[in-house]
């Protein structure tokens, strides 16, 4: 991938190409000093009200994880930091598609949106952004056993079945976090995006294994609470970086629930407050109910109840044979015989491949009219296929350049003549016959020797089926693109005379400038700005700090509160903000 940035982090470096693909730069330059006093706002509040209620990693992990309350993260700050704990992270544009989301946590890399919320969604948005994502993810990975659990969490959601439905519903999200994050969103297009959320949620059909991980991931990794249901503490990354919800979830209304196999059963909203939150003892119980829930995907239960889960998703699924040989394509059938699967087939680009690695010469360029293959031991047979040896072989007359007739247990018979056979880690994986006719148990043709050379995989069972291909760099060319982008506004020129302001009134809390200009920059605020409430704060906060200009200090303080008074929205925001500057309590973690 040309200019590839891996930030000298092994994590990011070991990246696969289908995944660097969805990685976009950050642009520092392109925040304004407004959308920097957005993040040092919500982190200040962060640091005032999570010290008490979050989980007690928290707050030293924002130094852990490269991250100050005074500016927006450096990517590259941000990996040499998590670079110390085996993680990195990288950043993207907005929602991905959940099963790459899931992917990169199993590489132990954090996925960060690059963009920002705007001011009116300072207290919470639905749209992925690098507030949530590094102020609520990245500080809690120094606890060990968290950051083990989002690995594994990572590397099993990675392998879960997912449905058309499924893509749908993340579009339908994905477009509507993007219009609420527009500043000029039109109401009725808004509307629009809403009621297609809502419907499409309403008709998902039966949850898909991605679906219902989704909801272990939203209840653990996003919402979570950690110790007792009479006092929880917060390590969900949605509560941590939402600093309305970090103090609304804490009410007695937010129902706290003990966390176990039962929250898969709970759906959300991603639009609204959650009306329940569930408490589990300790990180440890997230990987147990985790484990309980592997158990029950199609990855460990392979067979025939994966192979269908497979047909029924209509995506790209791999079935892996005992033998260790993976198929990848569109399954679109399979033959039972007392209850497992006696033979296979795909349809349309299919390829073949072991420990992830595609096989030489049987990409989906070779099988692209799909792939066939029966399973099974042979007729008669003591031991399986795979384990034949060469003096095996022989005995049935399987040798290459010979004419060979293989009869299945299930009654599948494969004749032609034999032209190659593979080998990986001992075991017999593929057989090639020209000149081949394969026949189920009723003399149904299933493969004729007119249709060209014919493949044969080798192996027992079904062991596991998952969704996606094994060898994804091989197989998917192009990632998977979202239908939509996010939205990156042009700003009119008072928005950028009021990012100036912003920008002279942190040089002066840096000490780049007079806090004697103060006054100027707020008679500037209040005759072409008067809405805006945020940078009048940061003024007030530095008068107060330095102890000067009183007169500029109370007409400040009169014009916040009756602002709050008017504006109801903004109440608990601007309440919460003079609340710091009389009591001075958040200071710089880096």
């Amino acid at each position: 991938m040309d200019g590839f940035n891996d930030f000298d982090n092994p994590q990011v470096a070991k990246l696969p190409l289908h995944l660097k693909q969805y990685i976009v730069q950050q642009h520092y330059e392109r925040y304004t000093p407004i959308d920097h006093a957005v993040w040092r706002y919500v982190m200040r509040q962060n640091y005032a009200w999570l010290k008490d209620v979050a989980h007690y990693p928290y707050i030293p992990g924002l130094k852990k994880a490269g991250l100050s309350i005074e500016h927006i993260p450096n990517m590259q700050d941000v990996n040499d930091a998590l670079g110390k704990i085996g993680w990195g992270a990288v950043t993207v544009d907005g929602f991905i598609p959940p099963a790459a989301f899931m992917e990169y946590q199993a590489y132990r890399v954090l996925v960060i949106a690059a963009d920002i919320r705007q001011l009116n969604h300072i207290a919470y948005t639905p749209a992925p952004d690098i507030i949530h994502e590094s102020a609520g993810h990245a500080p809690i990975i120094a606890e060990p056993d968290y950051h083990k659990y989002l690995s594994y969490f990572g590397s099993i959601g990675a392998k879960a079945m997912f449905s058309a439905q499924d893509y749908d519903l993340y579009e339908a999200i994905r477009a509507l976090s993007i219009l609420k994050e527009m500043p000029d969103c039109d109401p009725e297009e808004l509307q629009a995006a809403e009621d297609l959320l809502k419907y499409r949620q309403e008709n998902m059909g039966e949850p898909s294994e991605m679906a219902l991980l989704s909801r272990l991931h939203w209840w653990t990794v996003e919402y979570g609470l950690i110790g007792t249901l009479e006092n929880p503490k917060i390590y969900g990354a949605g509560l941590l970086s939402s600093i309305g919800e970090s103090a609304g979830c804490m009410k007695p209304e937010v129902a706290k629930l003990p966390y176990t196999i039962d929250a898969v059963n709970y759906s959300y909203d991603i639009t609204k407050p959650q009306p329940q939150l569930f408490v589990t003892p300790d990180f440890e119980n997230l990987i147990d109910v985790l484990e309980t829930f592997a158990n029950t995907m199609s990855f460990r239960r392979g067979g025939s109840y994966g192979l269908q889960k497979a047909i029924d998703s209509k995506n790209t699924c791999t079935a892996v044979y005992s033998s260790g040989l993976q198929v990848s394509g569109t399954f679109a059938a399979f033959i039972e015989d007392k209850g497992l699967p006696v033979f296979i087939r795909t349809t349309g680009p299919s390829a073949l491949a072991y420990n992830n690695r595609q096989l030489h010469r049987h990409g989906k360029d070779y099988h692209k009219n799909g792939f066939s293959s029966p399973v099974g031991k042979l007729s008669g047979a003591v031991k399986p296929l795979e384990d034949f040896g060469d003096e095996d072989l022989q005995l049935y007359g399987i040798t290459i350049y010979s004419a060979a007739k293989l009869q299945f247990e299930s009654g599948v018979i494969v004749q032609g003549h034999v032209r190659s056979l593979i080998r990986n880690a001992g075991k017999l994986q593929l057989i090639s016959f020209s000149d081949c006719t394969v026949t189920d148990a009723k003399g149904n043709v299933l493969f004729d020797p007119s249709w060209g050379m014919y493949d044969m995989a080798v192996g027992e069972r079904i062991i596991s089926v998952y969704c996606g291909a094994a060898d994804k760099d091989a197989f998917e060319e192009i990632a998977y693109t979202p239908a939509t982008t996010t939205y990156h506004p042009d700003y009119d020129q008072q928005t950028v005379d009021l990012q100036k302001l912003y920008g002279r009134v942190r040089e002066i809390r840096e000490h780049k400038g007079s806090v004697e200009h103060l006054g100027s920059i707020w008679q500037r605020l209040i005759v072409h700005h008067p809405n805006d409430w945020l940078c009048a704060l940061e003024i007030l906060e530095i008068l107060k700090e330095q102890d000067q200009q009183h007169s500029l200090e109370g007409t400040i303080v009169e014009f916040l509160t009756s602002k709050a008074a008017e504006q109801p929205g903004l109440q608990k925001l601007i309440t919460d903000g003079l609340n710091l500057v009389k009591n001075v309590t958040a200071k710089p973690v880096a």
